[in-house]
């Protein structure tokens, strides 16, 4: 069985950072990309907020440039998906992962950076229109919006907090509960209530988004009332929470309850010696590109120093 110093399973900025890193401390990193190679980024148009690129770069050419980089210093990425992984209880133990297909490698560390899935309604003219001003990061995306009027989906914390952040920037926001109250603490609720250009609507849900190429508009139905209306956005936020890829690693890594994986304070570890969480995967607060490279930049040394100390 083909044996790795560094297994990466994920090619988000975590991944592509880790393996940046981990190239340059000579670890050997093979990097798995997964069923979406670049992650979440190649489904965005326009990233203005990652350092180093002062006019702007679109979210798939940003992770050609990483993979680039990670390739340049001896990085190899595989175009594979691992579908089960058997992780050592002992320090110093080979971890075993399972590829789509049937090979199985073994690694001395393993760097997951598998990132997390945006909740999306599931409407045919929401996924249509994805990257054309549907978005499920405000403080990523909310900037294109200025002065426009906007819409946000959901009633938990994250929603309130993005409809305070759209509210500074934007026009009008139009934030759509689907229930009689939010679930979002009372800090927060008084947030946006405060907020004078947030038009808050309960009982409200989303049955199409309209426009062609962008958004440029929402039919609204009141799931109380059955009215339908229709109002004039240019931008559609959709905050009803994340999905953290951790499946295949349940029963074996330590996760909250949401699922994301649990990593000791200030640093990488999981409960596995040898194995580390970069990245959305173990980051419910941030969500951001810069925050899970920088992640992934300390899951690589984690990585080099634990492999270190086996000798």
């Amino acid at each position: 069985m083909e044996r790795l110093k560094t297994a990466i399973i994920g090619s988000g900025p975590a991944g592509y950072t880790a393996a940046i890193y981990a190239a340059r401390a000579d670890l050997q990193p093979v990097v798995f990309t997964g069923m979406e190679p670049g992650g979440q980024l190649t489904t965005t148009t326009e990233v203005d907020n990652f350092p180093g690129y002062p006019e702007g770069v679109d979210g798939p050419s940003m992770m050609v440039h990483l993979q680039q980089q990670a390739e340049r210093f001896g990085t190899e990425v595989r175009i594979a998906y691992i579908e089960k992984v058997d992780f050592a209880m002992d320090k110093g133990s080979l971890h075993t992962l399972h590829i789509q297909g049937g090979e199985q490698v073994q690694a001395e560390t393993v760097i997951i950076s598998t990132g997390a899935t945006a909740k999306y309604l599931g409407l045919p003219s929401e996924q249509r229109l994805r990257g054309g001003g549907v978005s499920a990061c405000a403080v990523c995306d909310g900037f294109f919006y200025k002065g426009q009027d906007v819409a946000i989906v959901g009633g938990g914390d994250t929603a309130a907090e993005e409809a305070t952040y759209l509210a500074n920037i934007c026009n009008k926001v139009t934030m759509l509960v689907r229930k009689g109250e939010m679930r979002a603490s009372k800090a927060m609720q008084h947030r946006v209530n405060k907020a004078e250009n947030i038009d808050l609507r309960y009982y409200s849900e989303v049955e199409e988004v309209i426009g062609e190429s962008v958004v440029e508009g929402l039919r609204i139905k009141n799931n109380q009332t059955g009215d339908v209306e229709e109002i004039g956005i240019t931008g559609l936020f959709i905050a009803i929470g994340h999905k953290p890829n951790t499946d295949i690693f349940k029963g074996q890594l330590e996760m909250d309850d949401a699922g994301y994986l649990i990593t000791e304070t200030k640093s990488t570890h999981t409960n596995r010696p040898g194995v580390f969480a970069s990245g959305d995967v173990q980051d419910k607060e941030y969500r951001q590109a810069v925050t899970a490279a920088g992640t992934g930049c300390m899951a690589a040394l984690d990585a080099e120093r634990y492999l270190q100390s086996l000798t």
